[in-house]
């Protein structure tokens, strides 16, 4: 069945999960919902911050998890954040299916498209909150900023870092420093 007709489908969370890591989409309210068409600036964003978060947690323990994990964020609602982080010291992580244990942080990256960076700003870190995320990163690679949210103890995210350039270190990763002008020299080197 083509991902067109598979996304008019009714299907469960276990459904969702069992299907081919070939077959794009998250759950969505019973439904596959399209994923957005990575561009090669949002791409290098993606790998730029995996490769730094996979340096600085050498030694340290901890897990870095590319594009195609699956959590089951709530009973409706299954997402592939851009990226995810398990800090050290978290066990209890399975190696197959669907991921129910809250990561550290989930990142995504914006792209270009209303409607991608709608889903990216308003629903997930509703879903990501009530799921138990602790850290929210949103990279914007148009507007060349990175956001770092905090869950709050009322169970809502609120900013704890906004940044455009210069080195920062980040908030709930001791010792960890992101080189913003390092990224966006990076996406610089694509070209228009």
């Amino acid at each position: 069945m083509s991902p067109v007709a598979r996304a008019a489908v009714a299907m469960t969370l276990e459904e969702w999960a069992s299907l081919s890591e070939d077959e794009p989409g998250e759950f969505v309210a019973g439904f596959l919902e399209e994923e957005e068409v990575p561009d090669l600036a949002h791409e290098s964003v993606v790998v730029w911050s995996t490769a730094t978060l996979r340096t600085w947690l050498t030694g340290r323990g901890g897990f870095v998890f590319g594009s195609e994990a699956k959590f089951a964020v709530l009973p409706s609602r299954g997402r592939k954040p851009d990226a995810s982080v398990y800090l050290p010291g978290r066990t209890g992580l399975p190696r197959r299916g669907v991921v129910r244990v809250p990561p550290d942080i989930m990142i995504e990256v914006l792209s270009e498209g209303p409607r991608d960076a709608r889903r990216d700003r308003i629903d997930k870190p509703d879903e990501y909150a009530a799921f138990g995320v602790r850290w929210y990163w949103l990279f914007d690679p148009l507007a060349r900023t990175f956001e770092v949210f905090e869950l709050g103890a009322d169970g809502r995210y609120v900013r704890a870092l906004a940044a455009a350039t210069g080195k920062v270190n980040v908030p709930g990763c001791d010792g960890l420093v992101l080189d913003l002008d390092d990224l966006w020299s990076e996406v610089d080197r694509l070209d228009e």
